[in-house]
């Protein structure tokens, strides 16, 4: 027995199952031996009980039983009788139970051996078992009547339940062979069975197979990754904790279609396959994610499919903020080559003796930066949205194009309450529109325009930012705003982002974004007040104030903004920056 428990689990199957189609047939046979026994008592019964009726209505019987001596007419017709129909004994008895026939003749005269008086009492007719002279039968017992109706005595004809064994064991072979095809069968289908098992089980044990789902339990939910099953028909099969705080499912949620689950239509195309490829980012509520859908076969035959998600959220914070240094670095750059220019042309000037040309060409240089930075100030009261601004301005010149506000901007103080939602929408649309110039002749040649209008009114901040590029093709229109989409090339760090923040920025605050073509791109944008918006500095692209302060690190954003455009080297930080028609701010040397 403890061989058996510990053999391997196919064995197992065997034997079990080869045990119990074994009970299976025998309790079959066994049952079916019973009934035939019981079918071949009742028929042999039934048999007798016609011979002794038939007997016993004999005339020549009636009329032996009027003789002296009856036995002399009875025994042959008994005999006669019991030699035609096979029965194995005919008796004929009078009313007083002696008999007259039987086919020991030495018992002829005495009385029966079982009871007949019931059949002679009633005139009934009876069948049944019971033990005699010549061993137990199955009988039937018929009452002679005569002319008058009266009974006179009985024929009782019987068969030996051994000739009723015999006949039964005439018809076992065909069911003993019948049995034992019947067992073949079941042994080789239980066979089948414990193979078809090790074969879905892949040969291993069933204690292998609880290691195999301890770990599996214990690597699904170990991972930071998430990981989501699906099935053919899209059904979410597997779900592990990573996963589910990503997307923000639950237990539940196991067994549900991703039609029914709570998720964005771009999050549903990538999982579903329609949007297919590698790497695919989805904007999922405050973070961004990466996905990847893989194909599950098993044994050449697909069965679904792994979906892995990252969160790149952090990730993606970190890139811009190094997008945010890299363009800060070549503005610093460009402003530390044009001031060393600067300071030549003092030094040279003082070397001449002609100081007070240095002194007016100084005065000059400062002045144009301050009027610069106050016509920023003037029309953005803002200090966080100036400063941005600023930045922005600074790169605009770096790459040599013009930032110009218009003449309807105006944002009052305090106006924006939590700036962040306001300094993301900004960033990514002037970003978004000068990288837009670089399709024509303006970045690094003649310079194309951005312009830009920020107003504060009575439902919240409206937000237009123009620039002179190629515009928007018009069935582009939706999919500029999709996450993942994209027509950069050739540009480190994440891309296909930043319009998709901008429009759930505005979403979640109740507001919109749009996008026309007017000359060159137009987006509009209403940011509804909120004095405590949600922000999505730290979970989403990292917010451009952020870039500019944590850069510049000058403790304010103002601050850091000024020290972008560069320490006294006005013209070249203001150089069609702001376009207000100043010659000594819109010209340079």
């Amino acid at each position: 027995m403890r061989r058996l428990l510990n053999a391997s689990l196919g064995t197992q199957l065997f034997v079990l199952q080869t045990v119990i189609v074994f009970l299976a047939v025998g309790g079959t046979a066994g049952v079916w031996m019973e009934h035939t026994r019981s079918q071949l008592d009742r028929q042999y019964q039934q048999r007798a009980l016609a011979i002794a009726e038939s007997v016993a209505g004999l005339p020549q019987v009636r009329e032996a039983f009027a003789r002296p001596r009856p036995e002399l007419s009875l025994q042959p017709i008994a005999a006669g009788v019991q030699k035609a129909t096979g029965a194995d004994y005919v008796v004929i008895a009078n009313r007083e139970q002696i008999r007259y026939a039987h086919p020991n003749a030495a018992l002829i005269g005495g009385r029966l051996s079982t009871d007949g008086s019931e059949v002679l009492t009633s005139g009934h007719t009876w069948t049944g078992v019971q033990t005699g002279t010549l061993g137990r039968s199955v009988r039937g017992k018929a009452p002679i009547f005569d002319s008058s109706g009266r009974v006179i005595g009985l024929a009782s004809v019987g068969v030996l339940q051994d000739t009723v064994a015999d006949e039964l064991g005439s018809a076992l072979p065909p069911l003993m062979w019948t049995v034992l095809a019947v067992l073949l069968a079941g042994s080789a289908a239980a066979a089948l069975i414990a193979r078809r098992v090790r074969r879905q089980t892949f040969g291993l044990e069933p204690r292998e197979i609880a290691a195999l789902l301890e770990q599996r339990e214990g690597v699904l939910h170990g991972v930071k990754e998430g990981v989501l099953a699906l099935d053919l028909q899209g059904r979410v099969t597997l779900v592990n904790d990573a996963a589910r705080e990503l997307l923000g499912l639950s237990a539940h949620d196991v067994g549900r279609g991703l039609r029914e689950m709570p998720l964005s239509d771009r999050m549903r195309d990538v999982l579903d396959g329609v949007d297919s490829g590698d790497d695919r980012v989805v904007l999922h509520h405050d973070r961004v994610l990466v996905l990847n859908r893989t194909p599950v076969a098993v044994r050449e035959q697909r069965s679904g499919w792994v979906v892995t998600l990252r969160d790149r959220t952090e990730l993606v914070r970190l890139a811009h903020e190094l997008d945010q240094a890299s363009s800060t670095t070549d503005a610093l750059r460009a402003q530390a080559h044009e001031f060393a220019n600067r300071m030549h042309t003092v030094v040279g000037l003082l070397e001449l003796g002609e100081h007070e040309t240095a002194v007016s060409y100084i005065t000059q240089t400062s002045e144009a930066y301050g009027r610069h930075a106050s016509g920023i100030r003037e029309k953005v009261a803002d200090p966080t949205l100036a400063a941005l601004l600023l930045a922005k301005s600074a790169e605009a010149a770096e790459r040599g194009a013009a930032l110009v506000l218009a003449e309807d901007c105006r944002v009052e103080e305090d106006a924006l309450g939590d700036p962040h939602d306001a300094v993301l929408v900004v960033g990514n649309l002037v970003a978004n529109a000068l990288d837009a110039l670089e399709g024509i002749g303006g970045i690094g040649g003649i310079g194309g325009t951005v312009e830009v209008s920020i107003r504060t009114e009575a439902d919240g901040l409206h937000i237009r930012v123009g620039d002179s590029g190629p515009g928007i093709m018009p069935g582009l229109v939706e999919e500029v705003f999709r996450e993942g989409f994209t027509t950069k090339v050739a540009h480190a760090g994440p891309r296909g982002l930043g319009l998709a923040l901008t429009r759930q920025a505005c979403s979640r605050r109740g507001g919109w974004v749009r996008v026309h073509n007017a000359d060159g791109a137009v987006f509009t944008a209403l940011l509804p007040r909120r004095g405590d918006a949600a922000t999505i500095g730290a979970r989403g692209n990292g917010s451009a104030d952020a870039g500019a302060r944590g850069v510049i690190g000058s403790g304010s954003a103002e601050a850091g903004a000024r020290g972008v455009i560069g320490n006294g080297s006005a013209e070249a930080g203001a150089r069609g920056v702001i376009g207000n028609g100043s010659a000594d701010v819109g010209t340079a040397e």
